[in-house]
């Protein structure tokens, strides 16, 4: 892993997009993995940004979400790709038809898990994969017990997962589905590259799980240890809990590669 921790969310957010326009201009036919969330959002305003302001090409790359509810229809304000159209789709000149979402309605989710799987390998995989952090350590929506080599599949929301995400239903939990077609750890870590972006205090006690503690199904975004291209980008609140921040701090001032990143 490579860890930047940025002064506050603003310059951690800003890095993370970054990163996405770098990686997009070098490989214009790149593959993006793409998550959703509120720590995303401003990513993809930023993004938007820059392709406004500096003509960032969306023309040539496809992409595939994380993950989608189960029950939940497409043209519902609360699915997935509602809000991938919403921050992004609709404001960049990526191809609708490159872009993909895993089908929460589909009438055999089975069957539909692995053509999505399929679909990912006959592009040539995911060239950067972006991941936020749940609280519980969740990657995508692979919650606690979820084997590091599995793929696209329908999954059972923890509920605290449920609860943290019910804002996105008028606040009421009874509306937020039990279920979820993911992406699953193996898939994720096929990525050739990936940046995670974790912000704020709740998220600083799995950062440093995800960091420093030991490999565990309990804690899916401890697979990202065994990631050879995995970049941590944080901000001083999710930095609080970490303990070895003396050589955290010592690589980011050495390394050259994070270096490159921050000048």
């Amino acid at each position: 892993m490579k860890i930047v921790i940025c002064p506050n969310v603003e310059q951690a957010t800003l890095l993370a997009a970054r990163v996405m326009e770098d990686a997009l201009r070098q490989t214009p036919d790149i593959t993006l993995g793409l998550a959703t969330g509120r720590t995303m959002e401003k990513v993809y305003a930023a993004l938007v940004q820059a392709h406004r302001d500096r003509g960032l090409d969306f023309s040539h790359c496809q992409s595939f979400n994380l993950d989608e509810y189960v029950g939940i229809s497409p043209s519902s304000t609360q699915s997935y790709r509602a809000y991938m159209h919403t921050h992004l789709f609709s404001r960049v000149n990526i191809a609708l038809s490159a872009t993909h979402v895993p089908d929460g309605m589909a009438t055999d989710l089975a069957a539909r898990c692995a053509g999505y799987e399929k679909a990912l390998h006959a592009c040539g995989g995911v060239g950067l994969q972006l991941l936020g952090l749940g609280e519980n350590g969740h990657i995508g929506f692979n919650e606690p017990f979820s084997a590091f080599t599995s793929c696209t599949r329908v999954v059972t929301l923890d509920p605290a997962t449920r609860e943290q995400n019910r804002s996105m239903f008028d606040d009421d939990l009874a509306q937020v589905p039990y279920h979820a077609v993911t992406m699953g750890v193996g898939t994720i870590l096929d990525a050739r590259r990936i940046v995670v972006l974790a912000t704020g205090a709740a998220k600083a006690r799995v950062v440093a799980d995800m960091i420093e503690g030991p490999l565990t199904a309990s804690i899916s975004a401890t697979a990202l240890q065994m990631h050879a291209n995995c970049l941590v980008i944080t901000d001083e609140a999710a930095a609080t809990a970490l303990t070895r921040r003396a050589f955290i701090d010592h690589l980011m001032q050495h390394d050259a590669e994070l270096q490159g990143l921050l000048s």
